[in-house]
């Protein structure tokens, strides 16, 4: 077995905050790993040492003289105007046949690999990186959450390339359920040191719980060994004839040590909102037409959620899950039917747009401590610590707070409410693991209402008990569990049943009922000239998100942050317009 990597005594540091600390690891081919840690540990820098983008401190960081090395590149490497196809060709320089063959793999074909790439998703995109990686044939695959924003079919998809990825891979992800589907070792970072562990990231974790109460048990031990000698001395140091004794055990008193324990880091922990239980229909959709008034998302949607329940909302990007939630918790009119919530249903809204709520004069800890009236203040710090606001950051002003800082307050101040409905959008978003552990113990101890999203299996299986999904202009509830739902995803993907389906529009009746190797009254000329043009407005619009995004991670105040809020919507809806409008042409040339 060869060695890629070898990390010896590596020390980095930013002013007092302490990333590394003597860590030592071996990476091997052959080997995928799993890199878990809390937020802030040092993973995302460690990645940047490893790609030689920064430097140690001190120490050693050996490569392998084999190392080819793939990196999932978070900015776009796209010309304007490129074609999937000629961006593998342009990046890999093997011949079309090769790009073609290894871009099928990632379902990439027809009007996927041969149109524009600015007309894909962001989850398609990410595919079409992924197959360039694999065309320049790296043995080592480095991801730094790949799942990130990737609808269920996309994760399932990326599965399953990398379980048939004969190389070694190092993955970063707080999704526990991908991780323990691609790696079969885990490397953890704690306090500065990492842990390698030839195990899956549960078997790991379990590990490092029995090794912290091993430890513990046994400095309680040493504790109260330490506690009898010092007694034992107290009563006979002075007396002439215990003297040599006493002094024989004061020598065992100084051999007596306490183990460190690693990774005893603070445990996140947050206490559910305390709601008084209630029976019967907490929502009613009844008749109901989801969208906008250019587009019609979802129709005649009849659903019922009962109080109590924790309603998980699934279906591919693109789809309307989002549209879906907005509506219920009135962000968004229905263009058609009724949306009635039960009485005395009290709702706490996660999502994007509720970000704005937030006061700009409050401090982070004055915002938590209204929110969380009734709380023991401890209780209030435990929730706020939870969240990644700790010391110095409780008296950020909340205007001065990033999107991401906006989010996790916003999900702090609902987990210390009194609502008796959440509705979150992505809850799992910003969090490491110990912390969406302690979420997911927080919901079930709930005596209220949830209905949620969320890209993470693990999440959803853990705390759902029904589920709504939300596919082909349909919202249904789905008749089995969530685990069945994920397995119907992978049966249909693994027999190539979905094709483009979900991503596809259906051809216009006049195109689909058009005889074989007719004309139809549009020339090919008008048909290509018009998407040419719907190919420009989709370069433009994907460089507004992206800048709209960039923003949206800075300090912005109210009005501010909602103008750009909804800007960001309106340019998503517009995209996804045209996206599907420029398919349909595609689909449309293809037929003739």
């Amino acid at each position: 077995m060869g060695i890629l990597f070898q990390i010896s005594n590596a020390h980095k540091s930013y002013g007092d905050q302490v990333l590394l600390d003597g860590a030592t690891a071996t990476l091997s081919d052959d080997t995928k790993v799993g890199f878990v840690g809390r937020n802030g540990a040092g993973k995302s820098t460690l990645l940047r040492i490893l790609l030689g983008e920064e430097e140690l401190d001190s120490g050693e960081i050996a490569r392998g003289t084999n190392l080819r090395l793939g990196y999932l590149r978070q900015h776009d490497p796209f010309l304007p105007g490129e074609t999937a196809i000629e961006f593998l060709m342009r990046d890999s320089e093997q011949p079309d046949w090769k790009c073609g063959e290894v871009a099928g793999q990632f379902e990439l074909k027809g009007a996927y690999l041969n149109g524009p790439i600015a007309k894909l998703s962001g989850g398609w995109q990410t595919r079409l990186k992924l197959a360039a990686l694999l065309l320049h044939e790296p043995n080592l695959l480095v991801l730094d959450e790949p799942t990130n924003f990737l609808d269920l079919r996309t994760q399932i998809l990326l599965e399953h390339f990398l379980k048939e990825f004969r190389a070694a891979c190092l993955i970063v992800s707080h999704d526990r359920a991908f991780l323990a589907a691609t790696c079969t070792h885990t490397l953890g970072l704690s306090r500065g040191k990492l842990t390698y562990f030839p195990g899956k990231v549960d078997a790991y974790l379990n590990f490092m719980q029995e090794n912290r109460e091993r430890v513990e048990r046994a400095n309680a031990a040493v504790i109260a060994k330490r506690k009898q000698l010092e007694d034992f001395i107290a009563r006979n140091k002075a007396r002439a004839a215990t003297a040599g004794l006493a002094q024989s055990k004061a020598k065992a008193l100084e051999k007596l040590e306490t183990e460190e324990v690693l990774g005893d880091e603070p445990t996140a922990h947050i206490r559910a909102p305390i709601v008084e239980p209630r029976k019967g229909v907490a929502l009613r959709c009844r008749d109901v037409t989801i969208g906008y008034p250019d587009r019609e998302i979802a129709s005649d949607v009849q659903i019922e959620i009962d109080h109590g329940t924790r309603t998980a909302i699934v279906g591919d990007n693109g789809q309307g899950k989002t549209t879906f939630l907005r509506t219920i918790v009135d962000s968004l009119k229905p263009l058609k039917g009724d949306v009635k919530w039960g009485h005395g249903c009290k709702l706490g809204v996660y999502a994007q747009h509720v970000y704005t709520t937030l006061p700009d004069s409050e401090t982070v800890e004055g915002y938590l401590q209204q929110k969380g009236k009734g709380r023991k203040i401890q209780e209030v710090l435990e929730v706020a610590g939870a969240m990644l606001f700790r010391g110095s950051h409780l008296q950020k002003s909340v205007k001065v707070l990033s999107g991401g800082e906006r989010a996790r307050l916003c999900l702090a101040g609902l987990l210390l409410s009194d609502y008796n409905v959440l509705i979150l959008d992505e809850p799992g978003n910003h969090l490491d693991v110990d912390t969406i552990e302690a979420l997911m113990d927080a919901l079930d101890e709930y005596k209220g209402t949830v209905i949620f999203t969320s890209h993470d299996r693990h999440f959803t299986s853990r705390v759902a008990n029904g589920v709504i999904e939300v596919r082909d202009g349909k919202v249904l509830m789905y008749s089995g569990k969530y685990e069945e739902y994920l397995y119907r995803v992978n049966k249909e993907i693994e027999a190539g049943e979905r094709e483009m389906a979900a991503n596809r529009p259906k051809l216009p009746d006049q195109v689909r009922n058009a005889p074989k190797g007719g004309r139809s009254a549009r020339s090919e000329e008008s048909i290509r000239h018009e998407m040419a043009k719907l190919e420009q407005a989709l370069t433009t619009l994907n460089e507004k998100r992206s800048a709209l995004e960039v923003r949206l991670g800075e300090p912005a105040g109210d009005d501010e942050l909602q103008r750009m809020c909804d800007e960001l919507a309106e340019v998503a809806e517009q995209h996804d317009a045209a996206e599907q409008k420029w398919l349909a042409l595609q689909t449309e040339l293809e037929a003739r």
